[in-house]
């Protein structure tokens, strides 16, 4: 079995192959884990990381890429992907994921092309993302994005265990997609749905909640959390309802299911 150590030194190790980097980030521990590794062998002058502080981006992830990026002395730029433009993107199909990535990777690319034309384009994409339907993946082909994790074959778990190793504070941090991975496909985004969502889940945050989906059904506030605490939701539910109503929604219901990432995926037939 590799050790933590190994598995660090293994990451290291790949930055031997480029000199300077602009890394896609998203404020979760994969990117954050990128980031860290690039400033750390590459040198702060080599490396700025990029967030876009768009619709689909929860405030809170935005707030934590600032904070990991201040901490760790990594320059960062903010610019708005503006995937909420893209009628594709709003009207939801399948293939979301590849038109908003799409959005993301088209601004870096030109953001490259005028600023930093001789950095390399990366991104927090592990091995594991390979097991599920990600379109997005089919867009950082397109735009030429690197993937260090996952072209060092790390999964989730060596991902957390590397960052636990180099002591990051976000290295347990819960999974947390895009806000318009709420929304079944089909039914179209906007702006004023995420917002809703996103206030729902920084709710159920407040109460505890740290791990907690909300998705959006008709208008209705659907909540997913772990299973093992389903009960505890339930002691509370009562207390939620009308303040989730009253961010907009019609009604809300909890997931008795529990929360499964990439649960709306699941009834796909993808060819």
């Amino acid at each position: 079995m590799v050790g933590n150590e190994q598995l660090a030194k293994k990451l290291e190790r790949w930055f031997i192959r480029i000199d300077r980097a602009v890394i896609a980030l998203s404020g979760g521990i994969d990117s954050s884990l990128v980031a860290y590794v690039a400033r750390k062998t590459l040198g702060k002058e080599n490396v700025v990381a990029v967030i876009s502080a768009s619709a689909s981006v929860k405030t809170k992830e935005l707030n934590d890429a600032r904070n990991f990026c201040d901490k760790y002395d990594i320059p960062l730029r903010e610019i708005d992907a503006r995937e909420i433009d893209n009628v594709n993107y709003r009207q939801n199909p399948v293939n979301r994921c590849f038109f908003c990535k799409s959005s993301l990777y088209s601004e870096l690319a030109n953001l490259v092309a005028d600023l930093y034309k001789d950095h390399t384009l990366l991104n927090g994409n592990n091995f594991s993302d390979f097991g599920d339907y990600r379109p997005g993946l089919k867009a950082a082909e397109e735009n030429e994005v690197l993937s260090p994790l996952a072209m060092c074959r790390f999964s989730k778990e060596d991902i957390r265990n590397v960052a636990k190793y180099y002591g990051l504070p976000n290295w347990n941090k819960p999974a947390s997609p895009c806000l318009s991975s709420r929304i079944p496909y089909g039914e179209s985004i906007t702006a004023e749905k995420l917002f809703k969502v996103e206030q729902a889940e920084d709710l159920l945050n407040d109460h505890g909640f740290e791990d907690v989906r909300v998705r959006y059904f008709n208008n209705t506030a659907r909540i997913e959390v772990p299973f093992e605490k389903i009960a505890e939701l339930r002691l509370i539910f009562e207390e939620i309802k009308p303040k989730v109503r009253s961010i907009g929604f019609d009604d809300c219901e909890i997931d008795t299911e529990g929360l499964i990432s990439g649960k709306l995926n699941r009834n796909l037939k993808i060819s």
